[in-house]
C-alpha cells in the first residue's frame, strides 16, 4: 500500500476509475451479445437495431479510452457483416 498521500490519493481514484471501466466494458459486451442473439434469431429489423445501439455504445467506450479504436472498429465491423448476411 502506499506511504505518500499523493500516492494514496492516485490508487483511490484509480480504483474508482477501474470500477467505473468494468461497468461500461460490461455494458459493451452486452450490446455485442444482443446483436449475436439477435442475427441467431434470424429476425433482420432486430438485428439492425441492436446493431445501431451497439455501434453507439462501442464508439463511446473507445472514446472514452476503454478499448482501442481499432478494436472498437473491428467489433463495428465484424458484427456489420453477420447482420448484412442475415438481411440478403
Amino acid at each position: 500500500m502506499a506511504n505518500i498521500p499523493s500516492a494514496k490519493k492516485r490508487a483511490i481514484q484509480a480504483e474508482g476509475r477501474r470500477k467505473r471501466n468494468k461497468s461500461r466494458r460490461s455494458e459493451m459486451r452486452t450490446s455485442i451479445k444482443r446483436v449475436l442473439q439477435a442475427v441467431k434469431g434470424g429476425d433482420p429489423s432486430k438485428a439492425q437495431e441492436a446493431y445501431r445501439s451497439a455501434v453507439r455504445v462501442i464508439d463511446r467506450s473507445a472514446n472514452r479510452g476503454i478499448i482501442h479504436k481499432n478494436k472498437a472498429a473491428r467489433h463495428k465491423s465484424r458484427l456489420n457483416d453477420k447482420v448484412r448476411s442475415l438481411a440478403s
